[in-house]
């Protein structure tokens, strides 16, 4: 008989399975708690769960998804950890730490089928989507590593989220349920290239969780030329879904751009992204290239500097990220090296 993983599973669900093996429903609640707020490894360890309980539950069911391959430090203090799934495939997180807050960037998909033509992981193409248990995991397996919780979430990882939009959503919500890991709504961002059915559907389904943009141009026909998605849905859908989004949720969205090196940091680019943004509500990051695609480079500081002050202008707040971890290849868009294809081979 194929034993269940529980890593994954809401409340609700736990319940429900107590409640199939023939036990109250009280003990779903238990199993959440030592799941998902104590990070639980075995069912050995539930202590307050009677012994014939504990030896019935290891003979039905499982935990976790997810064995650790390889952890690399970087200078910065960021970890990029490869893990190992159940079916062999090998998925990326990364751990940022700051003074004010501890990070996971997350990955919702093995691989990606969006083929952004400056990022790593879409070089390696789809593979598959993570089940909701996968993503979650990736949280208690670092919170177990580093010895303490996370502040943050960012879904930015390997794939687009919203093409994995179910497992993605139940996978935020598991990490910010209060008798659960219990990371606030507001301290997990959900990254899209785009996908504009499903922003309107987060947006209609009054989500709390911070909706991020990866824009990279405002300008259609580059834009497509660096994200084949905007062949499908193009720039003015993609304001417009925005623009929808904020007015559903009253929340702003972050717009990304990741800078590259006489490609999209010019003047033009710059008036075109403060037009879209003109009397909408939003947040700007500006992310320098690290360097991954051979036909990409980085801009030097200068022309950094100089592209954040020609928005300066616009109402949007506008930063700068320098991504860390670019030593260990752990930087944005860097996820995915020749190492998971020799791992997985």
């Amino acid at each position: 008989m194929t034993k269940i993983n529980l890593t994954g599973q809401s409340q609700e669900e736990l319940q429900a399975f107590a409640e199939s093996i023939d036990e109250k429903r009280f003990r779903g609640k238990q199993l959440f708690h030592w799941i998902y707020q104590r990070k639980a490894t075995d069912f050995e360890s539930m202590t307050n769960i009677a012994t014939p309980l504990r030896r019935k539950l290891s003979g039905l069911a499982t935990l976790g998804h997810l064995e650790l391959q390889k952890r690399s430090v970087s200078a910065s203090g960021s970890i990029k950890y490869l893990f190992r799934l159940a079916d062999g495939q090998l998925v990326e997180s990364v751990y940022i730490p700051e003074d004010d807050r501890h990070t996971l960037c997350v990955s919702s998909q093995v691989g990606c089928a969006l083929m952004c033509s400056f990022c790593a992981t879409g070089k390696m193409g789809f593979r598959r989507n993570l089940l909701t248990g996968e993503i979650v995991d990736q949280v208690l397996c670092v919170e177990r590593d580093i010895g303490r919780e996370l502040t943050n979430v960012v879904f930015m990882g390997m794939g687009e989220p919203f093409k994995n939009y179910d497992a993605a959503i139940k996978s935020a919500n598991l990490m910010s349920h209060p008798d659960g890991i219990a990371i606030g709504t507001r301290h997990i961002v959900i990254s899209t290239a785009g996908i504009i059915p499903e922003i309107y559907r987060f947006a209609d389904e009054g989500h709390k969780f911070k909706l991020a943009i990866s824009l990279h141009s405002a300008l259609n026909e580059k834009r497509q030329q660096l994200m084949p998605i905007s062949r499908k849905w193009h720039v003015q859908a993609l304001t417009e879904a925005m623009k929808y989004y904020i007015k559903k949720s009253g929340r702003r969205p972050t717009i990304e751009i990741v800078l590259l090196k006489g490609v999209n940091d010019s003047y033009e680019d710059a008036m075109a992204l403060k037009e879209m943004v003109h009397n909408m509500p939003c947040k700007i990051n500006l992310i320098p290239y690290n360097p991954t695609i051979e036909a990409f480079q980085r801009p030097d500081p200068r022309q950094v500097d100089r592209f954040a002050n020609w928005l300066l202008s616009s109402k949007a707040p506008v930063s700068v990220r320098w991504s860390k971890g670019d030593d260990i290849d752990a930087a944005c868009g860097q996820l995915a090296t020749q190492e998971l294809d020799e791992l997985s081979a």
